[in-house]
């Protein structure tokens, strides 16, 4: 493989890899990445270090005349001085410029041709560049040689630290986006994940631009008709595991968009979650973690190779990386017909919101910007408690225009294709978190498969008196007593108490989003 010349990077490494075999990066990580391996299904094997997930208070977004109108500053996007972002491009070029091999994965973002951005990813670990071969559109080798100039290229010097007294920075991470050079600058961080949702975040910028609505979901489509399903969740709530569904075609696990001819998905593989994944419970995504995919930050058995997916002793946050394809109901390529349903996921650890209820576009509108979900007791330190977690839009880290603009997009593609909005609760029932228990997954697909069978467009309801939300009452293979929470709770006034104290956390996160929404979205607010 002859060596690919970076110089009009301002790298010049002799030895330079261009989209190289998975089968190259396999042994480039195992010559040289400590602590790599090879998995006994395949998979390799690999390690971010100190930080094994996302670090949301390092993102910069350089402040530039041209875009600054357009961006929601504050504490999603941090301004960022052009002179300091060119301090830590060139630490960044600096820090390349020593490596002794570099890679580079030229693919693109977005199936979508009309929608498509040319990506450049340069790197000094053959994990990162594994990693983005299956989270981006690999090319045809016709593509690659016709490949050109990059729209948008990463800097991905993650091992190397930020410089923390260069202006604007906080800590030795620095994750620095500049929409004008059509460039980021990963300092400081070795979590694979910063690439990915780098470009998300770059989609989520350029594409409302053009009308087009960015989404932090998963897709899925019926085998034939075409018509599609997104599911929106934070976290946790099931978004992956739900779109495994090998009675549909997969679209894709995590970053979609929606034009006026239907959806697309940004990403050529799949990010899925790792802790306590069974073969019993998730087989798609279980067989997809073989040869050419990544398991990051895992433990294993350093006799056998095999992967215990228990054992949170690193992170809880382990991952597993593989092309979309490695999922047998993938449909390639991953574009499918305006969707039929939009689910919004999540884990009410409260235990007071139904397990599906039907929302009115407005609702639709107030519950995409409030992007609800809880944190679990006894996740995370000092968590003792259900407590809510909202991210709006479902992906409040990623969004560069205020929520209220992809909320308007939204609304305006629910209304011209007529779509149906649903809120599915994968949390708990019959109680809080300590009291009730889980909605099982066996459940949340029959009430999944119920959608989008169109089973329950027209089966009963019945009005919250908090949140105002159509409850459904009947649901195929789901116990008529589950789906009515204060009919689940043996305690009812410890139930109107948690579901009043819910409320208030929904109306009080709301305030900030207030001054942006007309009245009737408002009214659609839960009712203290």
């Amino acid at each position: 493989m002859e060596s690919f010349d970076l110089s009009e990077h301002g790298i010049n490494v002799e030895w330079v890899m261009r989209n190289p075999d998975p089968s190259m990066l396999y042994e480039e990580a195992i010559r040289f990445e400590p602590g790599a391996s090879i998995s006994d299904t395949g998979a390799l094997i690999a390690y971010s270090g100190e930080k094994t997930g996302r670090s949301p208070k390092d993102k910069r977004v350089v402040k530039h005349k041209k875009s600054a109108d357009d961006i929601w500053w504050g504490d999603v996007n941090y301004p960022l001085d052009q002179h300091a972002f060119y301090c830590n491009r060139e630490r960044a070029t600096d820090y390349l410029n020593i490596c002794p091999h570099l890679y580079v994965i030229d693919a693109f973002a977005g199936w979508d041709p009309e929608h498509q951005i040319k990506v450049r990813v340069i790197c000094s670990r053959p994990y990162h560049a594994l990693f983005m071969h299956n989270m981006l559109i690999r090319p045809t080798p016709e593509q690659l040689k016709d490949f050109g100039k990059p729209d948008y290229v990463i800097y991905n010097a993650g091992t190397f630290p930020a410089n923390r007294f260069t202006t604007g920075m906080t800590s030795k991470t620095s994750v620095d986006l500049s929409i004008e050079d059509g460039e980021i600058v990963i300092l400081g961080t070795e979590y694979a994940g910063e690439m990915k949702k780098g470009i998300f975040t770059v989609m989520n910028y350029l594409m409302p631009k053009l009308g087009v609505l960015s989404m932090h979901c998963s897709a899925t489509a019926d085998r034939e008709t075409g018509r599609s399903s997104v599911l929106f969740g934070l976290s946790g709530t099931g978004k992956t595991t739900l779109s495994a569904d090998h009675k549909r075609y997969l679209i894709g696990d995590d970053e979609h968009c929606w034009t006026d001819n239907g959806i697309f998905n940004i990403e050529g593989g799949c990010y899925a979650k790792a802790i306590y994944l069974s073969r019993e419970n998730e087989p798609e995504i279980f067989q997809a973690l073989r040869y050419g995919a990544v398991l990051e930050n895992v433990v294993y058995d350093e006799a056998h190779h095999h992967v215990d997916f228990n054992d949170t002793s690193l992170t809880q946050n382990t991952r597993g990386a593989y092309p979309i394809e490695f999922i047998s109901s993938a449909k390639i390529p991953c574009v499918a017909d305006h969707p039929t349903d939009v689910i919004f996921l999540t884990c009410d650890a409260f235990g007071v919101l139904p397990p599906v209820s039907k929302l009115t576009p407005e609702q639709a509108m107030y519950h995409f910007i409030s992007g609800y979900t809880a944190k679990v007791a006894g996740t995370e330190v000092g968590v003792n408690e259900p407590e809510a977690t909202f991210s709006p839009c479902f992906g409040g880290p990623f969004l560069v225009w205020h929520p209220g603009k992809y909320a308007d997009l939204l609304a305006e593609k629910i209304r011209q294709t007529n779509a149906n909005v649903w809120l599915v609760n994968t949390g708990w029932n019959g109680g809080a978190y300590g009291v009730g228990s889980r909605i099982s997954l066996k459940h949340t697909r029959a009430i999944i498969d119920a959608i989008h069978s169109g089973k329950l467009n027209d089966a009963p309801t019945e009005i919250d008196p908090i949140f105002g939300t159509a409850t459904i009452t009947k649901c195929p293979d789901v116990d008529d007593k589950m789906l009515v929470p204060q009919h689940s709770w043996a305690d009812q006034s410890a139930y109107k108490a948690t579901a009043v104290k819910l409320a208030s956390a929904f109306n009080e996160n709301f305030v900030k989003y207030a001054s942006g929404v007309s009245k009737e979205v408002l009214a659609a607010a839960p009712r203290v």
